[in-house]
This record gives structure tokens, sequence and C-alpha cells, in this order.
């Protein structure tokens, strides 16, 4: 046996130890296994992932299913307004694909024509090692904005021990509505976190998300948009890594309809042996004319160790627009570090306040106080430890 049927088969195990679920579900489910067995997981020697090596994912011997959490419906109740949109936009690679093999409970939210929620729509995934079994969570949310509607989305990741969570996120915004997303991983340091997340715009449709990524031993993240006429996207990202970490940021914004608009910025800290990805890919399609897109990603590294490879991609098929990008990747300030000391600041406390201020700019673009207040707080915890290496 080769080790990747060794692979498939493992999961093989888990797949068919599940309960049946209804026709529908059950059609849907090894519809998406067959799916995985037939792609395996990535390899370094794919495009997509030659910087993160899935290995460890894939060696694992993951056993049982996590449990179910509160504010889930089982996917076999899920209303038709839910059923018609679930699994038609995440690109079926092969996590997706297993996500959706072991399709249980959806969070699943959707906003009628014209209403603005006030509060946001709180999605929190817990995940709990075990002892003599590593689980495995496969989240599955669903966001159906009618047209006209306004909604605030929080994502939350979280957990102890050694786990695999393999999440995928479908939005759906509908013309003219306006969607403000938020997603904080803080995974344990043991943990592995693969997450795609695909939306959909409807016309003149408004979405906004920030990507915090903090925790897990390998985390990668997989953004997709694309723009209907007349849209607008904000997609934006901070991670920070340390020690042995790696993190994988791919985001593709896709304008397929003329006079969208994006803006991109996605910054990176990095220290210890940690390292990070960042590829982001811009698509302007024949028809898009005026299409106005801006992507930039700034790194900070910390360490002589670390290691950062950025990617910043436009593809451009139309010819009436105004696209740019960049990357940059550096060292904290020589001159900003001895102007602090020099006011009588010590050299640690002088590299935790420049790290914090790089940080800030995304931060202070999160709108729910209350959130952003609890990330400072973290990110004040970790920016003390950077100050001390």
């Amino acid at each position: 046996m080769t080790v990747a049927a060794e692979q498939i088969g493992n999961w093989l195990d888990e797949f068919t130890g599940q309960q049946p679920a209804e026709p529908w579900l059950q059609a849907l489910r090894e519809s998406a296994f067959a799916r995985f067995t037939e792609l395996g997981f990535p390899t370094t020697r794919d495009e997509e992932w030659r910087f993160t090596n899935v290995a460890p994912i894939a060696r694992a011997n993951f056993v049982g299913q996590a449990p179910g959490l509160p504010g889930y419906v089982p996917a076999a109740s899920l209303p038709e307004a839910g059923r018609e949109h679930l699994g038609r936009y995440a690109p079926q690679n092969a996590f997706v694909a297993l996500n959706t093999a072991f399709l249980r409970d959806v969070a699943f939210a959707k906003v009628a024509r014209g209403i603005v929620m006030e509060q946001p729509v709180e999605i929190n995934h817990t995940v709990s090692g075990q002892a003599g079994g590593l689980p495995h969570a496969h989240p599955r949310t669903l966001i159906v904005v009618a047209p006209g509607a306004q909604c605030t989305i929080v994502e939350t990741y979280k957990g102890e021990g050694h786990y695999f969570t393999n999440a995928v996120t479908e939005i759906v915004a509908g013309d003219g509505a306006v969607v403000d997303h938020y997603k904080v991983q803080m995974e344990s340091a043991e943990a592995f976190h693969v997450a795609t997340m695909q939306v959909a715009l409807g016309r003149s449709a408004n979405f906004t998300t920030h990507n915090i990524s903090l925790g897990g031993q390998l985390a990668r993240n997989d953004i997709g948009v694309t723009l209907a006429e007349g849209s607008e996207a904000t997609v934006n990202g901070l991670y920070l890594v340390n020690g042995t970490q790696h993190v994988d940021n791919h985001t593709v914004i896709d304008h397929a309809k003329p006079h969208g608009t994006s803006h991109e910025l996605y910054k990176g800290i990095l220290d210890g042996r940690s390292s990070a990805v960042f590829n982001g890919r811009i698509i302007v399609r024949k028809d898009a004319q005026k299409t106005d897109s801006k992507q930039t990603n700034k790194n900070l590294v910390l360490s002589d160790e670390a290691v950062i490879d950025t990617k910043p991609e436009l593809q451009i098929l139309a010819d009436d627009v105004r696209c740019t990008h960049g990357a940059t990747i550096g060292q904290l300030d020589a001159e900003s570090l001895f102007y602090l000391q020099s006011r009588g600041i010590g050299k640690a406390q002088a590299r935790g306040l420049l790290t914090q201020a790089f940080a800030q700019d995304i931060v202070d673009r999160i709108k729910i106080a209350g959130l952003r207040d609890r990330l400072e707080k973290v990110l004040s915890g970790k920016f003390h430890e950077y100050a001390h290496y």
C-alpha cells in the first residue's frame, strides 16, 4: 500500500463510521469523499501549496469527529433557503471536499431583505484534544444576506491540545447588501488549522473582512471573493507567528463585472524560526472595465531565522482599469529604536512598542469595540514576548 493510499484509508475508516444521513445529505457526502480520494492531500509539488507542507496532517491518524457546537443546526434540517446555497461557492479542493464529506452541522444565518442587524452574528468554534486520540473538526458556516440587508459576522476558532480544524465558510450577499466579517484564529500551539472562505457579492454589495491569525502549529487560510457590477470588497489580514509556527494566506479577488472596487492589506509579524506565506491574486475579467483594485502585503521580520514568501499577483484581461500591488519585507527601524531609547525607553520595551505600532493599523480598522479591545489585550501579551527576544 502506498503512503497516499494509506492516508486515504485512514479517512475512509472515519467516513464509513459515520451515522447515515438523509438521502440528499448522504449523496452530498459521498460525492465529496469521492472527490477527496481522487485529489488526495496536496503536496509541495502543487503550485498552490509549494511553500506549505501538509504532510503532518496527511500522516496523522485522526480519530473521532469533534462534538457539535451550540448554535449549529443539523445539516439534514437546513431550510430550503440554506440548501440551495450550501456547497455552491467554495472551490472543490481536497480540504473543502473533506469538510463536506463529514458535513454534520451547519452554522446557518439568513438575514431577510432590508433588515439591518444591530448585533453581530457570533460563531464560536472550540475543539479540545482527547487523551488517546486526535479529533478532527469540520465546521461549516453558511451566511445568506438578502438584498439591501446589513449584518456583522464574527468567527472565532480556538481550542486545547492536538487536533485538526478544517473549516469552510460560504457567504452570499445580495444586491446592495453590506457585510462586515471578522475571523479570529487562536488555535492551540499543537493544532492544525485549514480554512476556506468563499464570498459571492451581488450588484453594489459591500463586503469587508479582517482575518486575524495568531495560533496553530500549521495554519492555512484560503479566501476568495467574487465581485459583481459596482460591488466593493475590502480584504484585510494580520498574522503573527513565533517559534516554529507556519501560516499560509492565499487570497483571490475576482472582478467578474465592471465598476468593482477592492482594497487588500495584509500585515505579518514573524519571530523565532517561524515561516509565513502570502499569495494574493487579483483577477480582472475581460468585461470588468473600470475596475479599481489595490493590494499590499507588509511583513516585519524580527529574527534572522524567520522566513516569509510573498507573491502578490495581478491577472488583468480588461484594458480600462486601475490596479496596483506591492509587497515589503523589513526589520525594525534602527533609527526609531534609537529615538525611543534616547527618550529613556528600554530596548526591549522599544521593540515591543514598534512591533505593536506595525500591527495597530489593522487592529484600528476593527469596528466592534469589544472585539478590538480583546484583541489588543491578546496582542499586547504577544508583543511583550517579542520585546524580550
